[in-house]
Order: structure tokens, then sequence, then C-alpha cells
């Protein structure tokens, strides 16, 4: 994985996806969002990291819209728009995101491996209290208990 920071977009994965979502019709990005995100959320194997890459991205475009979240203006995030998302997305990236910082996560190991874990997990747990915050997450009281 060509990575150079510890933003969401700050690799080559993540800017591929962000690219696909700029090929895709504006009418089908939700979909890609929501795919994307279920991918993740419902594997209980070990999970890759580019699967992983990808749905902390797509949370992060879901996170945009919500109250108190940070717009994505990296030149590695989508440059079309991200039409209004379904408020339920909100959910389904608050558990794929604590799946991805749950074992067997790769994404998870190799940033525990470069001594910048501590800061990685730190930014999404960010995102994921901006997502439980914003209403809509069953169960979601704002805090991760994986911090």
């Amino acid at each position: 994985m060509g990575t150079w920071d510890i933003g969401h977009f700050d690799n080559d994965t993540a800017a591929d996806f962000s690219g696909s979502l700029d090929d895709a019709a504006e009418a089908d990005r939700p979909g890609i969002l929501r795919e994307t995100l279920l991918r993740v959320a419902g594997t209980e194997e070990y999970l890759d990291s580019d699967e992983a890459v990808e749905a902390v991205a797509a949370a992060a475009l879901v996170a945009a819209q919500c109250p108190g979240g940070e717009p994505v203006t990296t030149a590695y995030g989508p440059d079309e728009p991200i039409p209004a998302l379904p408020s339920d997305l909100r959910a389904l990236a608050v558990t794929a995101l604590d799946r991805t910082l749950r074992e067997p996560s790769e994404l998870l190991e190799l940033w525990e491996e470069s001594g910048s874990g501590p800061a990685w997990r730190e930014g999404v747990v960010r995102l994921r209290e901006v997502l439980a915050s914003a209403g809509d997450v069953p169960g979601a009281g704002g805090e991760s208990a994986l911090v």
C-alpha cells in the first residue's frame, strides 16, 4: 500500500477509490458507498487492508455530510460531488469502522507496525464519533470501546 500520511485519503487505495466514485454516475455513488461499507461491516474473517481503506474513505464521505463532519478537501478525495446520502449509512459506517479497528484486520496491523498507529486510530475514532453523534445509529453512544 502506497501511503504518505495518516489521512483517510492519503494512500493509493483511497485515491483510486475516489477515482472510481468520480467515474460513476452521480446517482450510483451512494450505492457504491453502501456496498463498500457493507463488505467490511459483514466481514468476520481476516479483513484485507484495501477493503478497510476503502471503507474508511467511504465513512469519511458519509461523515462529511453530518453535523460536525469535516469536508473532504484533499486532492486525493473525489472531485465530483457526492449527492445527499441516506441517513442509514451513518450506522453502517460506524459498524464498518468498528470492524476495521478490530482484529483480524490487516490495516490495523499495518498501522500498529508503522509506529503511527495511535494517530491513525485517533482519526478513525473521530470519524466514528461524528457519525454516531449525528443520530440514526442505534447503540452508538458516540465513543468507541475500541479506543
